[in-house]
Protein backbone atom coordinates (compact mmCIF):
# COMPACT_ATOMS: atom_id res chain seq x y z
CA UNK A 1 0.00 0.00 0.00
CA UNK A 2 1.54 3.01 -0.56
CA UNK A 3 1.92 6.55 2.00
CA UNK A 4 -1.40 8.17 0.36
CA UNK A 5 -3.73 4.86 0.56
CA UNK A 6 -2.24 4.43 4.15
CA UNK A 7 -2.96 8.61 5.06
CA UNK A 8 -6.25 8.29 3.60
CA UNK A 9 -7.44 4.77 5.23
CA UNK A 10 -10.12 5.17 8.02
CA UNK A 11 -9.68 3.58 11.29
CA UNK A 12 -11.93 0.78 11.87
CA UNK A 13 -12.81 -0.55 15.25
CA UNK A 14 -12.21 -4.47 14.93
CA UNK A 15 -15.88 -5.41 15.60
CA UNK A 16 -16.55 -3.08 12.29
CA UNK A 17 -13.17 -5.06 10.45
CA UNK A 18 -15.02 -8.33 11.67
CA UNK A 19 -19.11 -7.20 10.42
CA UNK A 20 -17.61 -5.80 7.40
CA UNK A 21 -15.51 -9.13 6.17
CA UNK A 22 -18.51 -10.68 6.96
CA UNK A 23 -20.81 -9.24 5.14
CA UNK A 24 -18.97 -8.96 2.10
CA UNK A 25 -18.48 -12.83 2.12
CA UNK A 26 -22.33 -13.57 2.91
CA UNK A 27 -24.86 -12.89 0.30
CA UNK A 28 -27.01 -10.30 2.26
CA UNK A 29 -27.34 -8.78 5.48
CA UNK A 30 -29.40 -11.44 7.23
CA UNK A 31 -26.77 -14.02 6.37
CA UNK A 32 -23.66 -12.08 7.73
CA UNK A 33 -26.09 -10.90 11.26
CA UNK A 34 -27.23 -15.06 11.29
CA UNK A 35 -23.21 -16.02 11.08
CA UNK A 36 -22.64 -12.83 13.64
CA UNK A 37 -25.32 -13.73 15.61
CA UNK A 38 -26.79 -9.77 15.81
CA UNK A 39 -29.83 -8.73 13.32
CA UNK A 40 -29.78 -7.42 9.63
CA UNK A 41 -30.35 -3.67 11.17
CA UNK A 42 -27.12 -3.63 13.45
CA UNK A 43 -25.16 -5.26 10.09
CA UNK A 44 -26.75 -2.01 8.29
CA UNK A 45 -25.74 0.44 10.99
CA UNK A 46 -21.76 -1.03 11.07
CA UNK A 47 -22.10 -0.99 7.03
CA UNK A 48 -23.15 3.09 7.63
CA UNK A 49 -20.63 3.60 9.98
CA UNK A 50 -18.33 2.10 7.60
CA UNK A 51 -19.20 4.10 4.66
CA UNK A 52 -19.09 7.38 6.97
CA UNK A 53 -15.33 6.57 7.98
CA UNK A 54 -14.34 5.99 4.30
CA UNK A 55 -16.46 9.19 3.32
CA UNK A 56 -14.10 11.15 6.06
CA UNK A 57 -11.40 9.84 4.58
CA UNK A 58 -12.11 11.08 0.97
CA UNK A 59 -12.93 7.61 -0.09
CA UNK A 60 -16.40 7.33 -0.13
CA UNK A 61 -17.67 3.76 -0.86
CA UNK A 62 -21.46 4.02 -1.82
CA UNK A 63 -21.77 0.77 -2.99
CA UNK A 64 -21.12 -3.22 -1.65
CA UNK A 65 -18.56 -3.47 -4.81
CA UNK A 66 -17.49 0.13 -3.36
CA UNK A 67 -16.77 -1.26 -0.10
CA UNK A 68 -15.52 -4.30 -1.38
CA UNK A 69 -12.47 -2.48 -3.44
CA UNK A 70 -11.97 -0.51 -0.12
CA UNK A 71 -11.36 -3.58 1.84
CA UNK A 72 -9.23 -5.43 -0.77
CA UNK A 73 -7.10 -1.86 -1.11
CA UNK A 74 -6.43 -1.65 2.79
CA UNK A 75 -5.47 -5.29 3.05
CA UNK A 76 -8.81 -6.02 5.46
CA UNK A 77 -9.78 -9.01 2.79
CA UNK A 78 -8.23 -10.85 0.44
CA UNK A 79 -9.65 -12.19 -3.20
CA UNK A 80 -8.64 -15.78 -1.75
CA UNK A 81 -11.20 -15.59 1.06
CA UNK A 82 -14.37 -14.26 -1.04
Amino acid sequence: MDESARATRPTLSEREVEVLRTWLICDTKEEAGRALFIGAATVSTHVARIRGKYEAAGRPANTKAALLARALQDGLITVDEL
